[in-house]
């Protein structure tokens, strides 16, 4: 699987929500349940972003910067591979095995990961805080499309421990000690959303390009944006 960082981050133009028009008034908005996909391709998806995310982290625990940090990424990078154990566990549960269930979404998030480039351990932390939370919440509302027995096990899976308060903790310290990062890490912040909301998009079921459409979509994802920019404040970064 592609690592998620490599040292020299490419620049990519970030799509940008279009300003609200009178019109989009008259179109219903959607709820992201109507559009989840069937059982299976939906936990393939989801079991891969969190082995993506377990090998960012186990990549930031081989660069931390000290022991102390070190031991603290590496509990967040447990708790992101028992997530993926658990998705893997009902990928199981439906008869077939997580690997292949995994495949169809391998090259799309890979090159995901090719373009959410690090330069750094401090962007890493970053990007592993802020697109896994953006993920994460938008995962969870696909969720609530699910049968009633695979959403009573799944939501409460996709709840649990993200250990992301030891990432804030390390982010914040590391601010502090050279309030300089700042600036660079609201940056990368920012940068991080459009691609991270690509990928989203990329899972939901019947869902065309068309203007409707995406008039429908806005505000589903303006609440992700939302929580994103709640994850920047906790780090006192603007988004």
């Amino acid at each position: 699987m592609s690592s998620m960082f490599s040292r020299r981050p490419r620049r990519t133009n970030v799509p940008r929500l279009k300003p609200r028009r009178e019109s989009v008034a008259q179109v219903d908005r959607v709820d992201l349940a109507e559009l989840t996909p069937e059982l299976l391709p939906y936990l393939g998806q989801a079991a891969y972003v969190q082995l993506a995310l377990f090998e960012t982290l186990s990549r930031a625990v081989n660069v931390a910067p000290t022991a102390a940090s070190k031991v603290a990424v590496s509990r967040v990078a447990a708790l992101a591979l028992a997530k993926h154990h658990g998705l893997a566990a009902e990928i199981k549960r439906l008869g077939h095995e997580p690997g292949p269930a995994m495949a169809p979404f391998a090259a799309r998030i890979d090159e995901y990961a090719r373009v959410t480039l690090g330069a750094d351990w401090y962007e890493m932390l970053v990007t592993a805080y802020l697109t896994a939370g953006l993920l994460g919440d938008f995962q969870r509302q696909l969720a609530s499309g699910l049968n009633a027995d695979a959403r009573a096990r799944i939501i409460p899976l996709l709840s649990g421990d993200d250990g992301h308060a030891l990432l804030i903790d390390e982010l914040r310290s590391a601010i502090d000690a050279n309030p300089r990062l700042a600036s660079r890490l609201g940056m990368w912040g920012r940068r991080l959303v459009g691609d991270t909301l690509l990928i989203a998009r990329s899972s939901l079921a019947n869902v065309s390009h068309t203007r409707r459409d995406e008039d429908r979509l806005e505000p589903a994802f303006t609440e992700l944006i939302s929580a994103h920019t709640r994850r920047m404040d906790a780090l006192g970064l603007t988004a």
